[in-house]
């Protein structure tokens, strides 16, 4: 049996929905799309989710709100670990009209996949991976596996919106998830966490 691990790119997948406009699948199940991956033969060991807490900008106390919520209900999922990046203060400024502000570049993730990936191979606790990503950064750390693990499998998942020739060439092969993925792959409406709080699907999300 094919021993697989996933690794889901968070914010690369975030915005491939919202690119799509299908906030009506934002309430996913990691490991359930995870598990539509697979072919026969193959067993799901572990699914690793890559994001950052959004920073407060005054504005976004509902954003916040959901996607602690919807932590909190991947944290109720067997065999899913969540790693953590963060978010930098980046100055900006209008080419246009010269205003500038403050916003927020997400850092991290890109560096905490290629690690674990790196950790899981010389581990050996895979025999096949799958990075759900079209984030062409990612092209070294799998040419690098493929150099050094030649036995291990790497597939990479593009998500709704997103398409990397670099990560394609890089990768053993590469899908594209479809609407129909991600639309049998929802959490329920409500999940119990494990002190028995009722988590509700956000009412935007539907």
């Amino acid at each position: 049996m094919t021993r697989v691990f996933v690794y889901v790119d968070g914010f690369n997948l975030y915005f491939g929905l919202k690119s799509k406009g299908w906030r009506r699948h934002y309430w996913l199940d990691l490991a359930k799309l995870s598990g539509a991956l697979l072919k026969p033969g193959q067993r799901l060991e572990t699914v690793h989710y890559f994001t950052s807490r959004i920073r407060t900008t005054g504005k976004n106390q509902q954003d916040m709100q959901r996607q602690t919520c919807y932590l909190e209900a991947l944290e109720t999922l067997p065999g899913l670990a969540t790693h953590f990046g963060h978010f930098l203060e980046k100055p900006r400024e209008c080419l246009h009209c010269g205003a500038k502000w403050i916003g927020y570049e997400e850092k991290m993730t890109d560096v905490n996949i290629a690690v674990q990936m790196l950790n899981d191979a010389f581990a050996d606790r895979f025999d096949l991976a799958i990075l759900i990503s079209g984030d062409s950064d990612l092209t070294t750390p799998l040419r690098t596996l493929r150099e050094q693990f030649p036995t291990k499998r790497l597939i990479v998942a593009f998500p709704p919106g997103r398409k990397s020739a670099d990560l394609s060439k890089a990768a053993h092969g590469y899908l594209s998830i479809g609407e129909a993925h991600l639309r049998q792959s929802q959490l329920p409406q409500q999940v119990v966490r494990k002190d028995g709080f009722v988590l509700q699907r956000p009412s935007t999300w539907r």
